[in-house]
Formats: C-alpha cells, sequence, structure tokens
C-alpha cells in the first residue's frame, strides 16, 4: 500500500511540473507561435481615417495598416487584418481571437492594468471638433452640451471634464463627424489628426476648437506574459523610427511627421 502510494504521489508530482511548464510555455512562446503559423493577426475598428479604414475599392488602407504590413513583415510572416467594434476590441485580444491590437490605441493606465504595450509608434492627443458656424471659441463653453465619442474610446472623460450634459457613444468617427455635421451633437472629441483628415477632407462642414486636451502615446497591444512577442515588436518598431520608415508613412498619410514628440 505504501509502495502503491508512493508512486501515485511521484505520477502527481510530475504532472504538475509538466502543467506548469505547458502554462509557462503557453505564455512566454508567443512569437515561437507566430513564427511556426507564418503569420501575425492586427486588430482594428476599420472607421478611423486617415489610419485604418476602407477606401472606395472596400480595401482596408491607411496609416496603422501600412505600419502592421511592415510590423509582420520585419518579423518574417504574412498579416492578417482584423476589424472589429472598438468597444469590445481588448476583450477579444484577451480571448486570444488575435495577436494584437495595431490600430491608433493609446496608452492608459486602465488598459496597462488587462493588457501590455509597446514602445509608442507615433504621438496624438484628444481634440474637440464643434461645427464651423458654432459660437464656441473655447472647449470650456461647451459645458453642458452634447457630445459624440467613439465607444470604450478615453475620449469620453474628456467630455465629462469639460461638463457635457451628455456624452453620446457611437461605432466609429466616420459616424460621430456626420452626426456633428449633421447637427445631431454639438462637438465631437477625437484624436487631432483624425480631426484635421476631417476638415482637409471637405466632406464636413467642421473646424477644430481649441488646442488638443491632452497628449497621448499610441501603441500596440498584446496580452499579459506574451513578453517575446512584445520584446520582438518593440525591436521592430525601434528600426523603423530609426531608419525612418514610420516618419515616412505618417508623411505619406498625414503630411507631417507624428512619430516623434
Amino acid at each position: 500500500m505504501k509502495i502503491a502510494f508512493r508512486y501515485f504521489s511521484l505520477a502527481a508530482v510530475l504532472m504538475l511540473a509538466l502543467l506548469l511548464s505547458a502554462c509557462s510555455e503557453e505564455k512566454t512562446d508567443a512569437l515561437s507561435r507566430i513564427k511556426e503559423a507564418g503569420e501575425i493577426s492586427f486588430a482594428m475598428s476599420g472607421g478611423y481615417p486617415p489610419f485604418n479604414f476602407y477606401n472606395d475599392s472596400n480595401e482596408l488602407t491607411g496609416f496603422d495598416v501600412d505600419v502592421a504590413k511592415e510590423v509582420a513583415s520585419r518579423l518574417g510572416v504574412a498579416f492578417v487584418p482584423v476589424t472589429t467594434e472598438w468597444s469590445g476590441i481588448i476583450e477579444g485580444l484577451r480571448s486570444g481571437a488575435y495577436d494584437g491590437i495595431l490600430g491608433s490605441m493609446a496608452v492608459t493606465p486602465e488598459r496597462l492594468k488587462v493588457v501590455n504595450f509597446s514602445n509608442a509608434y507615433y504621438y496624438s492627443g484628444a481634440q474637440v471638433m464643434v461645427k464651423d458656424n458654432a459660437p464656441y471659441t473655447a472647449p470650456q463653453e461647451l459645458k453642458g452640451k452634447v457630445f459624440g465619442v467613439v465607444t470604450g474610446t478615453t475620449f469620453a472623460e474628456d467630455a465629462e471634464k469639460l461638463g457635457a450634459g451628455e456624452v453620446r457613444l457611437y461605432k466609429d468617427d466616420t459616424q460621430t463627424l456626420l452626426e456633428l455635421d449633421n447637427g445631431v451633437v454639438d462637438a465631437v472629441i477625437t484624436d487631432r489628426v483624425v480631426g484635421v483628415n476631417a476638415v482637409n477632407s471637405g466632406r464636413f462642414n467642421i473646424r477644430m476648437l481649441g488646442a488638443p486636451l491632452r497628449s497621448e502615446n499610441i501603441a500596440v497591444a498584446f496580452r499579459k506574459g506574451e513578453d517575446t512577442l512584445l520584446k520582438e515588436v518593440n525591436a521592430v518598431l525601434a528600426a523603423m523610427h530609426e531608419d525612418g520608415t514610420l516618419a515616412s508613412l505618417s508623411r505619406k498619410w498625414l503630411n507631417a511627421d507624428i512619430t516623434t514628440r
């Protein structure tokens, strides 16, 4: 009986060791998994021009898309784009639906609790947009007004700090800016570059109101524990900063370099 118990105990210890080893390998070997699969999937909303959006030919394009393609190329794998609702994009990552989020996501303390971020690949800020003929001269004059923002972004907090009477949530900035142009909302808060692009597009009768409310570091999000993949992508982004690739892509899409402070 004692011998049988010893064998059982030894088997249990070995099983536990194997399980712990498997868990550890799963957490640290994301890069190997991607290399073996020959592809990496990055998620984005697909409704955030000029960063990621569908053109007239229904092709996903934009600054983020070009950055994702280059990152994948330098990792030696194919880029698989995934477009999804911004409101659930982090949960999709955590559930394993894709390998990372490369879709103009700002680094925040709240997000850092549930995902890891790469080093920044560009820098931007939160910008208030209003109608061309709106009487406002500063964001502080919008207290009590109706704001439109994209669900799941940090811009809702900015609207609340300005004393918004109501904050309406939308799928993407194509919708928020259309609602602003149509007079459904009094103001929109979005990324400054998105605002500049919208004004220059000629599609909307809108303008920027005041300076950016704050600055943001924009980075790639990964699951907690996938440190090998994070380290490798950081090395790729550093090389893209150093050789001018990021600056070149920025000028291509934005007519300005937003990849340095």
